[in-house]
């Protein structure tokens, strides 16, 4: 079974992270290195490879390989960096996160899966993460600031304090925004002193979400 997983790993960055511009040799290996299955439970590992969404509750779950890959590739972390992962669901992404950065604070409110979380942490010895069972969307601003932040999972709005977590110089905060009900857009924040630039990144097909959307007022 490890040595089929491990063939599916290969196969997904061949097929799925190479020809969609997913060229850097070292987010690649990290890709086809961690072993996702070990994350799961029987049921979803044995899929965790293809090319979609893998749902984790009913409202959330990991977005297919090639987005997490592009979030890691935008996200441009150094050695050096502090990040905030907002939605650690059962590991997987946090640890690929805390492979490339110096130190990861990871933020999960639902109380099953930050079991699940705590558990596949330590049994893969992962030393630079810490845990924090919380609200998703009010980030850490006791721990701040981060050079980086990534919020796991669509949302509607991003709010003004989030982004004043960020470093002064060169912070970045990566989200979706929810468009409709299957389409997001994943935008990169860039904080430089008190101005905000916002980029564009790409399309994601996903029907997840972390926040209720806001109805209009009607009379």
């Amino acid at each position: 079974m490890t040595e089929t997983f491990e063939i599916a790993r290969k196969n997904m960055v061949i097929n799925q992270l190479r020809p969609n511009k997913i060229n850097e040799e070292k987010i690649l290996k990290i890709f086809e290195n961690i072993p996702k299955e070990n994350f799961l439970d029987m049921s979803l590992g044995k899929n965790c490879y293809l090319d979609k969404n893998l749902d984790i509750t009913e409202k959330r779950g990991y977005l297919k390989n090639l987005h997490l890959a592009q979030i890691i590739k935008y996200s441009e972390i150094s050695s050096n960096d502090k990040v905030l992962h907002l939605g650690g669901l059962t590991g997987y992404f946090s640890t690929i996160i805390s492979s490339l950065s110096k130190e990861l604070l990871v933020v999960e409110e639902n109380k099953e899966l930050f079991k699940l979380l705590e558990q596949n942490v330590k049994k893969n010895n992962t030393v630079n993460i810490n845990l924090f069972n919380k609200n998703l969307l009010e980030g850490l601003s006791e721990k701040s600031p981060f050079d980086l932040i990534i919020i796991d999972g669509p949302i509607y709005e991003i709010n003004d304090n989030l982004k004043k977590q960020l470093v002064n110089n060169n912070g970045r905060l990566i989200y979706i925004k929810k468009i409709y009900d299957n389409l997001g857009k994943a935008y990169k924040i860039i904080r430089n002193e008190d101005l905000y630039s916002s980029e564009y990144l790409f399309d994601v097909m996903s029907s997840y979400q972390i926040q209720e959307k806001q109805e209009d007022f009607k009379f």
